[in-house]
């Protein structure tokens, strides 16, 4: 992972952790994922992050989510395959690519 983009995805994860509101805690967990995509462990990781939030919401749509998302993670960006942009969450298909944030697409394209 580039120095940039570790930054900005570091950064991102810090804000999850940090954040009062469990949807400010959402919103910094999928940018940090769009941006995690291409490099396996931290996008494995950030699956993680994910799940440990929906075990402690109680929300097992979500957990179950990631659970197959934590399986398919790792060899999905090993191999470049996939959904650019998607925010990792259970209710966006796994295979659904999705607009990358301006501020996220131009860490991206730096690195």
């Amino acid at each position: 992972m580039p120095p940039p983009v570790r930054s900005a995805y570091r950064a991102e994860m810090r804000a999850a952790r940090t954040a009062a509101e469990p949807q400010a805690r959402w919103r910094h967990l999928e940018r940090a994922h769009i941006l995690s995509q291409p490099w396996p462990w931290p996008h494995t990781a950030n699956h993680l992050a994910m799940l440990a939030l929906a075990v402690r919401q109680r929300d097992r749509r979500e957990a179950l989510g990631q659970v197959l998302r934590i399986i398919v993670a790792a060899p999905g960006s090993a191999l470049g395959r996939y959904p650019e942009g998607n925010t990792g969450r259970a209710r966006i298909g796994l295979t659904e690519p999705m607009p990358v944030p301006a501020d996220l697409a131009a860490v991206l394209a730096a690195a």
